[in-house]
């Protein structure tokens, strides 16, 4: 009686584990980097993320906007403040955009990389 119980189970797993091994695999590679040279300015990446976003890289878009940031907080501080915060608003931009795209919000990740944008070209960034 247990046999007969089992082989219409064992036959469902093993038809399951063949239907798996024969499906086209996903795509999980990771997303590959902006199109953007090492040296290139903040606005640069904040474009590289525009355009990211604009076609569905959202990964791609989120690698942008952290090298834009890197950027931006590059800056010469006196001796004994380098504790203190940027206070530079594109840089506050950039981390409304990521936390944008962190919670699938495109459309207002799309925005703050707008703004973002505008504030880095108005400071020749």
């Amino acid at each position: 009686m247990h046999i007969r119980l089992l082989c219409p189970a064992i036959l469902l797993a093993l038809s399951g584990a063949a239907m798996a091994q024969s499906a086209p695999p996903s795509e999980t590679a990771p997303p590959s980097a902006p199109a953007v040279a090492p040296g290139d300015r903040p606005s640069d990446y904040l474009r590289a993320a525009q355009s990211a976003l604009a076609v569905g890289h959202d990964g791609q878009a989120e690698e942008a906007l952290e090298m834009a940031q890197t950027r931006m907080l590059d800056r010469s501080v006196p001796l004994g403040q380098t504790d203190r915060p940027s206070d530079n608003p594109t840089v506050g931009q950039i981390s409304q955009a990521m936390q944008a795209l962190a919670a699938h919000d495109r459309l207002t990740g799309m925005q703050a990389i707008q703004q973002a944008l505008a504030s880095a070209v108005a400071q020749g960034q």
